[in-house]
């Protein structure tokens, strides 16, 4: 089986990636090429340097590079295509690809969309033309993530309790991951409600979209299990420091840390274990840390895996929902200035309304080093 492949949004020369890409399309592309069974046919980006500069790193042919999506989904027909697109934009050409009536798959980068109502639009129209829509949450592919998840499906910690998280830069962007992982150790159990509180004194925009300067997040799941998020992006530790790890698992009968933070960082291993009566962290040898450009192989491996076995990919466009849920929720209830019981039931995005409103005026930044 041969699945013919397309990019679009390749975006920036990989030498140089910046903030707004990270050149993610060439990390797509390079994963395929790792795939027997796949075949990169075809790429679009709206500058036509970029998609110029991609085929010619990839060996696409002229004819294949496009300007729009529309007339790659035309003209080559793709099997595959990966979105590498800003998130404002996710919706959109997600959706089109579905909709084209040729494409047996999409993969996403994250997050899934910047509003509620267009994630789970995303969500809706796969389930529809049964077309497998998967987002790019690499870092459960992590060795210390599948090994941390090992540990505590085994019963060393007891029975799971509380997920603690703290995440730079913001919940929208960021978090996506590190609500997903929550997600992932806790079984993809759905969230009953959550509580958050936001600050936006200065303004932070990622791929377009509003981020929140810090964040506390609480929230609890439909098996009794809650979770606590922090959030910065200001480099001042603010929140973050409360939890000072990059992911905690709390059980009935210890603890394990993913991430941890310290005095001294570099002494840290990434994965840690207390059971109950420890008097000392064990530290747990992992083959890779929480970072890797491995794990897109990983990922869009297994998500090909999935699509050619028939099966449920871990990265499902549902599993992203719900992390996407718990992001606009924490935003949500910063608007209502209370508790939010889910499901979510609003389209928009709230940080986003709140700042096009006047709610909140965060300063702009000078961008000046």
């Amino acid at each position: 089986m041969s699945h013919r492949v397309a990019v679009i949004g390749t975006g920036t020369d990989p030498d140089d990636p910046d903030q707004d890409g990270y050149a993610m399309a060439y990390h797509h592309a390079a994963a395929y090429e790792k795939l027997p069974a796949c075949d990169l046919v075809a790429c679009a980006d709206i500058v036509p340097e970029n998609a110029e500069a991609f085929a010619d790193e990839f060996d696409i042919p002229d004819e294949n590079v496009f300007e729009d999506s529309d007339g790659l989904l035309r003209e080559v027909e793709p099997d595959i295509v990966s979105v590498c697109v800003p998130p404002s934009v996710h919706a959109t050409i997600a959706i089109d690809c579905i909709r084209s009536g040729v494409v047996e798959a999409v993969h996403c980068e994250k997050p899934m969309a910047d509003s509620y109502g267009g994630a789970r639009m995303m969500a809706q129209e796969a389930a529809h033309h049964d077309v497998q829509l998967t987002f790019n949450h690499q870092r459960r592919f992590s060795d210390a993530v599948r090994t941390a998840k090992e540990l505590l499906d085994t019963g060393e910690i007891g029975d799971l309790e509380r997920i603690e998280f703290a995440a730079p830069v913001g919940l929208f962007d960021y978090g996506t991951h590190s609500f997903d992982l929550c997600n992932y150790f806790n079984d993809e159990v759905p969230a009953d409600w959550a509580m958050g509180q936001i600050d936006y004194s200065e303004e932070n925009v990622l791929f377009g979209t509003h981020n929140e300067n810090q964040a506390v997040v609480l929230w609890e799941y439909e098996n009794g299990v809650t979770g606590l998020a922090t959030s910065d992006s200001t480099d001042t530790g603010g929140p973050t420091n409360a939890v000072g790890c990059h992911h905690r698992l709390i059980g009935t009968h210890g603890t394990i840390e993913l991430g941890p933070s310290g005095d001294n960082d570099e002494s840290l291993p990434t994965l840690r274990i207390r059971r109950a009566g420890d008097e000392e962290w064990e530290s747990v040898q992992t083959e890779d840390g929480l970072h890797d450009w491995a794990f897109i192989d990983r990922a869009i491996a297994e998500s090909v895996r999935c699509l050619e076995a028939d099966e449920e990919p871990e990265l499902s466009a549902e599993n992203a929902l719900n992390a996407t849920e718990l992001i606009f929720a924490a935003y949500e209830s910063s608007r209502r200035r209370g508790r939010v019981d889910l499901p979510l039931d609003i389209d928009d995005n709230p940080l986003e309304a709140m700042v096009d409103s006047g709610a909140l005026s965060p300063a702009p930044t000078t961008g000046e080093e």
